[in-house]
């Protein structure tokens, strides 16, 4: 089943095992006992592990290591991971926004509100978030991309889409008509 790297994992058998892992964990849910308390203390010992790994890494490191698709998702798991999920959720973001672009619309980290993450999203035509056409799965790919880094948050929404303030000239504002 799997190309091995050395005695490494290549991402997609990782992904093909990870898959799996859902599976049959899936499974072992209606089954009360030791399987499932085997399951549950052996995750703990490895956030463990991975804890301790980050305790003596330094920041480079660790940015590194949070940097990778596999860790960084495990990191959050165990909710060690050395980044805030803001920063994870605009990083997603971003790495989003070339294939965004290329439909013809743009997508921008707004920050959090409580527990929730906002983005700027215009979809393709320049018609903003509210047209149809594309623009709910946009919406779609982003939130899941941002949950899928940042589990934290409990939702993902678009802001409204406001027109670009009109621009006025300073010299209107403070000129005063002669008397």
């Amino acid at each position: 089943m799997a190309e091995a790297v050395g005695t490494r994992l290549a991402d997609p058998d990782v992904e093909a095992r990870l898959a799996r892992l859902d599976e049959v964990l899936e499974n072992l849910e209606p089954l009360p006992g030791a399987a499932t308390e085997a399951v549950r203390l052996l995750t703990e010992i490895y956030g463990e592990a991975l804890a301790r790994v980050l305790d003596r890494a330094d920041e480079q490191l660790a940015e590194r290591l949070a940097e990778d698709e596999l860790l960084g998702h495990l990191l959050v798991l165990h909710d060690i991971h050395p980044e805030p999920p803001e920063r994870r959720a605009a990083r997603a973001v971003e790495r989003l926004r070339p294939a965004v672009r290329e439909r013809g619309g743009d997508v921008e980290w707004a920050g959090v509100e409580g527990e929730i993450g906002r983005v700027r999203l215009k979809t393709g035509g320049g018609c903003g978030s509210g047209c149809g056409g594309g623009g709910s799965d946009v919406t779609d790919a982003v939130r899941e991309a941002v949950l899928a880094v940042a589990p934290e948050l409990t939702a993902v929404e678009p802001l409204p889409s406001t027109p670009a303030p009109a621009f006025v000239p300073l010299t209107t504002l403070t000129h005063r008509g002669a008397r």
